[in-house]
C-alpha cells in the first residue's frame, strides 16, 4: 500500500514537475524574452556571415548591371546599416511571430501546428518587421550598388532620402513591394519549415536538435526564395532608383512590365542563384542558431527556477 502511495505521489510530482515545465514554455514572458534574444542573434549572424553573397544579388538585380553597380569590389558595402538592423528587424518579427502564434490557437481554438496559424503568423509579423527593414534595405542597397556617388553613410543616405523625399516616399519607399515579397515568402516558408520539424522524428528516427531545425530551415528557405525571385527583383528596382528616376513613378505592375520588356523572362529571376544560396544557407544560420539561443535561455529560466 505504502509502495503504491509512494508511487502515486512520484508520479504526481512527475506531473507537477511537467506541468511546470510546459507553464515555463508558454508563458507570455518566457516566449518575448527568448523571441527577442534569438531573433536578435540570428538575423546579426545571417547578415553578417552572408553578406557579400547578398552584395552580389542586389548587383546582379540592379538596372546598372552587374559591372557598372559595382562588379566584385567592395562587397561589403552596406554591412553597417545592415548589421544595425537586423537585429531589431529580426527580434521583432520572432517576437511578433511566436505570440501571434499562442494568440491565433488560443482565439480559434485551432492547434499551432497548424499551416494556417503559422502563415497569419508570418504575415503578420512580416509587416510589423518591415517598419524597421525597409529603411535599412534601402540605406544597404544603395550602399550595395555603388550607386551613391559621394560615398555618403547608411546614416547620411536615409537622411538625403527623408530630407528630399519625405517619409513615405523616401525613408519608407518600396516599402509596399517589400510586403509583396515578404508576405508571399513567409506564406511558404514558415509553414514548411513548421512541418519539416513536426515531421523530422518520424521520418529520420532522430531528435530534433539545432541542427536539424537549421536544415529545415535551409530547405524551406531555398525553395521560398526561388519562387519569390521575380517580387526581390523589383523591390530592388524600386529601392535602387533614383529620385528623378521615371521607376519612382511607376505602379509594382508597371516595373514588372518594364523588366520584362527590357530583359525578358530572364530578368525576372536575375540574381536567383546567390539569392537561392544567400537564403538556403541564411535559413541554416537563422533558424538553427535562433533555435539554439532559445534553447539555451529556456535551460537557463528552468536551471534558476528550480
Amino acid at each position: 500500500m505504502d509502495g503504491h502511495k509512494m508511487e502515486s505521489e512520484s508520479d504526481s510530482g512527475r506531473a507537477e514537475s511537467s506541468k511546470d515545465t510546459i507553464f515555463l514554455h508558454n508563458t507570455p514572458k518566457n516566449y518575448f524574452l527568448n523571441a527577442l534574444v534569438g531573433g536578435a542573434v540570428a538575423g546579426m549572424v545571417v547578415d553578417i556571415v552572408l553578406f557579400p553573397i547578398d552584395t552580389m544579388k542586389t548587383r546582379l538585380q540592379s538596372d546598372l548591371g552587374f559591372w557598372r553597380a559595382g562588379g566584385f569590389r567592395g562587397v561589403y558595402k552596406g554591412l553597417a546599416p545592415a548589421a544595425a538592423g537586423s537585429a531589431p528587424s529580426a527580434a521583432l518579427f520572432f517576437c511578433a511571430y511566436e505570440n501571434l502564434k499562442v494568440f491565433l490557437s488560443s482565439i480559434t481554438n485551432s492547434s499551432s501546428n497548424s499551416p494556417y496559424i503559422h502563415m497569419l503568423s508570418a504575415s503578420g509579423a512580416e509587416v510589423l518587421a518591415c517598419v524597421v527593414r525597409v529603411p535599412v534595405e534601402i540605406a544597404k542597397q544603395r550602399r550595395q550598388a555603388l550607386s551613391n556617388k559621394q560615398q555618403q553613410s547608411g546614416l547620411q543616405i536615409l537622411w538625403h532620402a527623408y530630407k528630399n523625399e519625405g517619409v513615405r516616399r523616401g525613408l519608407y519607399r518600396g516599402f509596399g513591394s517589400t510586403i509583396m515579397r515578404e508576405i508571399p515568402f513567409s506564406l511558404i516558408q514558415f509553414p514548411l519549415w513548421e512541418y519539416f520539424k513536426l515531421r523530422w522524428r518520424s521520418v529520420t528516427d532522430l531528435e530534433l536538435t539545432p541542427f536539424s531545425v537549421a536544415f529545415c530551415g535551409a530547405i524551406a528557405g531555398g525553395i521560398s526564395s526561388g519562387i519569390t525571385t521575380p517580387l526581390d527583383v523589383i523591390k530592388t528596382r524600386i529601392m535602387l532608383a533614383e529620385q528623378n528616376s521615371l521607376i519612382i513613378k511607376l505602379t509594382v505592375p508597371q516595373v514588372f512590365s518594364s523588366i520584362l520588356r527590357e530583359k525578358g523572362f530572364k530578368g525576372l529571376f536575375a540574381g536567383f542563384c546567390p539569392r537561392v544560396l544567400w537564403i538556403t544557407l541564411g535559413g541554416a544560420f537563422f533558424f538553427g542558431f535562433y533555435d539554439l539561443t532559445s534553447r539555451l535561455l529556456v535551460s537557463r529560466e528552468v536551471y534558476h527556477n528550480n
